[in-house]
Formats: C-alpha cells, sequence, structure tokens
C-alpha cells in the first residue's frame, strides 16, 4: 500500500466530496461518503448505514429534484461540519437547511439533517 492510498481523507475531502455527489444527484457517490455504521437523525425518524443514507438522499431528490443549491454557512470543527442551506428546484423549495455531519477516518459517521419545503405554484 502507498502513502497515498492509505491516507484517509480530510473533513474537507469528505465534504468536497459529498458535495460533488449532491450537486449530480450521484446516490452511489453520496452513499460512498457513510461509514457501514453511520447514523442519520432528521425529523421523521433515524436511519443507519449506507441504507440508511440512500434512503435520506432518495427523499431529498423527491422533494428537491434537481435543485440549485447555496450554501450560506459551512464551518468546521474538527470532526464536525455544520451546513446552513437553501435549494430551490422546479416544484418545491427549502428556504433554510440545516446539517451536521461527523466525520472521522474519512468517512461520515453521523449526520443531523433539518429542511422546511415550500411548494412552488
Amino acid at each position: 500500500m502507498t502513502d497515498e492510498t492509505a491516507r484517509v481523507r480530510t473533513s474537507e475531502e469528505v465534504y468536497a466530496s459529498h458535495g460533488a455527489a449532491l450537486m449530480a444527484e450521484d446516490l452511489d457517490g453520496l452513499v460512498a461518503n457513510f461509514a457501514d455504521d453511520a447514523v442519520i437523525i432528521t425529523p421523521s425518524g433515524v436511519k443507519h448505514g449506507k441504507e440508511g443514507a440512500r434512503a435520506n438522499f432518495t427523499q431529498l431528490f423527491t422533494d428537491l429534484p434537481k435543485a440549485d443549491w447555496t450554501m450560506d454557512t459551512t464551518l468546521f470543527g474538527g470532526d464536525i461540519l455544520f451546513l446552513e442551506w437553501k435549494a430551490d428546484s422546479a416544484i418545491n423549495q427549502a428556504a433554510h437547511g440545516v446539517d451536521t455531519f461527523v466525520i472521522r477516518d474519512g468517512l461520515i459517521h453521523a449526520q443531523t439533517v433539518r429542511y422546511e419545503l415550500s411548494a412552488k405554484n
């Protein structure tokens, strides 16, 4: 194993990968950033693992298909990432979304997500 393949991604690198996959609506790319034992907490409940992440993003892309995303706040505190965002799609918008992530060993181990949708007329 070379030094490059043994290197663990930083929180910033995981976020960059996550963001690129989000913009592309790449479910496999998003899920690849999550640990096998990840916990995703939303107002609708708690999901676990890669399948929980897949379910979470499937719902997000149903709510906000092909959205334009704006990151209003991006703060890193070691292995914790805090995001405030908004998204606008053809059918819905989210004027204020909030996520937190715990990133360790180059993977997302925990995420909280909260956004409120409003339908577009």
